[in-house]
């Protein structure tokens, strides 16, 4: 049997890297998504969608006293 490498083992007769230590927690693509579908959520219940939009300006309607064109 040969000697396992450093930062190596042994498994089931193959040689495989030992697991390295994440420095920190990465998220997953899930996670974002799930993040941002709650930020969009809470904008709806708190009416955030509304504030943007602007309501276009009335039409001028005719006076009564407007005769009928006949």
């Amino acid at each position: 049997m040969s000697k396992v490498p450093d930062g190596f083992h042994r498994v089931s007769g193959h040689i495989r890297r030992n697991p390295k230590q994440r420095s920190a927690k990465r998220m997953s693509g899930w996670m974002i998504a799930g993040l941002a579908a709650g930020v969009w959520l809470w904008g709806q219940v708190l009416g955030f969608g509304e504030a943007a939009t602007t309501t276009p300006p009335a039409q001028p309607q005719p006076a009564a006293s407007t005769p009928v064109a006949r």
